[in-house]
């Protein structure tokens, strides 16, 4: 009888344990994305993102997750990678593993209002899978293909130079708002004797002329060192009709923090659970929020706002501005750290009626990520991934609708 209890305890806990467990149903290629279906909602700390050299690669470790069953993620080809594998790793542990042969910008989320679901961008680039013939054929004829190499090369700069003429004539109705935060008597924060505020009006002044390069009309909402109140930054990008509105800020943690938490973070208007955002938000939020008026005020303030149709637009725009930054500061610094995508209830986005977002280039109170965000190549590389970034939205919505 004793043992009999005992088996029954272990069936008990095994049934318990295996319900515990999140299942990956599907995993399947769908506009230059990975895309992975779970059975239930996941908790986003279950993924562990990093990547792999030599060969470059992509790796996600999904915890408490296994595969619904031994087909899943089989049989997946794509020629923007060299291979795509899929795996039970550990017991209760997926593995996901995208092998490029070069590192690009990997900026995975959770699409709005779908908590069952997880997308992998894939690169934009086209790799050709290892093969033992191809290393042989590429060794006989590498000689032979020099010159013909740098023919190539001599075209495309030809067709680089008339493309950006082309690109000038494209843009040039499109206006762009770039709000640099704070200003005046309101620093922003303060760490190592430097301020936020006059850090992201320095990166706005280059973002500025990286958007005029490109062909882009550009609005700023300071120059100079001012306090902006709350309404005349939300008007502003409605009143000039601009395309979309960027709010740059810099990041900040208390001291007891200021070693571990670093990053590049992009958010966009929505209410959030996320305690890490709310904080953000509340921070950047009590300057701006001075003589908004009383509480009932700032709530139809934002409620006319969440319940808008711009949500969806400026989750895709932050999505794409992400990973331009992330792009470009990962080609010539290690260790930049991508905190992903957010949503957050940032009032300085509120009351704009198009695609707003609010982007993070970093934590001030980092020594080392201060140190580079004062730098003018670190900020060069930064306001040129924002540039790429609003180009590839712009680009991709012409595609959709017609502006």
């Amino acid at each position: 009888m004793k043992f009999l209890k005992i088996f029954l305890l272990f069936i008990l806990s095994s049934v318990c344990l295996f319900s515990s467990v999140t299942l990956l149903k599907k995993v399947e290629l769908k506009k230059g994305e990975l895309q992975l279906q779970f059975n239930k909602p996941y908790n986003k700390k279950q993924i562990r993102h990093f990547a792999l050299v030599k060969p470059y690669r992509e790796v996600f470790d999904i915890k408490n997750t296994r595969l619904a069953n031994r087909h899943v993620g089989k049989n997946l080809k794509s020629s923007r990678c060299r291979s795509l594998r899929v795996s039970q790793y550990k017991k209760n542990v997926v593995r996901v593993v995208i092998e490029t042969g070069k590192s690009y910008a990997c900026t995975p989320y959770r699409p709005l209002y779908s908590y069952k679901h997880y997308h992998i961008p894939l690169p934009k680039f086209r790799t050709r899978p290892l093969q033992s013939q191809a290393k042989k054929t590429y060794k006989k004829s590498h000689k032979k293909s020099k010159k013909r190499v740098k023919k190539y090369k001599q075209k495309k700069v030809y067709l680089t130079s008339s493309a950006k003429k082309r690109s000038s004539r494209y843009h040039k109705n499109e206006l762009i708002v770039i709000d640099a935060g704070h200003g005046g008597h309101d620093t922003g924060a303060i760490a190592g004797g430097k301020k936020e505020k006059d850090l992201v009006l320095q990166i706005a002044k280059r973002l500025e002329k990286q958007l005029k390069r490109k062909g882009y009309s550009v609005y700023m909402t300071r120059k100079k060192d001012r306090f902006l109140k709350l309404p005349q930054r939300t008007r502003i990008a409605d009143h000039k009709d601009a395309k979309v509105f960027i709010s740059i800020h810099a990041n900040s943690v208390p001291k007891r923090k200021r070693y571990k938490v670093h990053g590049v973070e992009t958010f966009f208007l929505q209410t959030t659970r996320d305690a890490k955002s709310q904080r953000i938000a509340a921070r950047e939020n009590r300057a701006v929020l001075k003589g908004a008026g009383s509480r009932l005020s700032k709530k139809v303030i934002i409620d006319s706002v969440l319940n808008g149709p711009k949500i969806v637009q400026s989750n895709k725009l932050a999505i794409d501005v992400q990973r331009g930054m992330i792009a470009n500061l990962r080609s010539r610094y290690r260790g930049v750290k991508d905190g992903g995508v957010r949503s957050a209830p940032f009032w300085v986005l509120v009351g704009a009626s198009r695609p707003s977002i609010l982007v993070e280039v970093g934590y001030i109170s980092h020594p080392t990520e201060r140190k580079r965000l004062f730098t003018p190549r670190y900020q060069e590389l930064i306001a040129k991934g924002i540039a790429e970034g609003i180009n590839r939205y712009l680009t991709n919505r012409k595609k959709e609708i017609d502006f």
